[in-house]
């Protein structure tokens, strides 16, 4: 029995599709790291001197995580293309035959466990809208 020339994690793809896959791979990648960062930010903002001006930089930055984290939870969290990564390791391509194929567009995508990923991004999301929340209503009663 032959075996396949790629792991059942690795599936390459060919054409317009495989570029238009990995860009919207890319894109929902890019969301999820903007809102973790930008989480990150809104957090650890308070934690620098001075105190009082804090709030312009950790306000815009929860503004940019609330809509970022939206924007990725409602397209990209439930879409099943979120578990697949575009595959940028020169040696891991280096092993596969890619010879083989006819296309110059080539994508090679790979299947991860991205259950980590996302407890990581909703627990920061939720502490900074928490945060959030906390500094506007403090900024209100003032």
């Amino acid at each position: 029995m032959r075996k396949p020339w790629f792991r059942e994690d690795e599936q390459p793809a060919q054409g317009r599709t495989a570029e238009d896959f990995g860009r919207w791979i890319t894109v929902g990648n890019c969301l999820h790291k903007t809102t973790v960062l930008a989480d990150t930010a809104c957090l650890f903002t308070p934690l620098a001197p001075p105190l009082d001006y804090s709030h312009y930089i950790s306000l815009p930055a929860g503004v940019l995580s609330l809509a970022s984290c939206t924007l990725y939870g409602i397209s990209w969290q439930i879409d099943p293309c979120c578990k697949h990564l575009v595959e940028y390791d020169a040696y891991r391509l280096s092993r596969l035959p890619l010879h083989t194929l006819t296309s110059s567009t080539l994508v090679v995508l790979v299947l991860k466990d991205d259950l980590h990923r996302k407890r990581l991004h909703n627990t920061i999301a939720l502490a900074a809208l928490v945060y959030y929340v906390k500094k506007i209503y403090e900024l209100c009663t003032v």
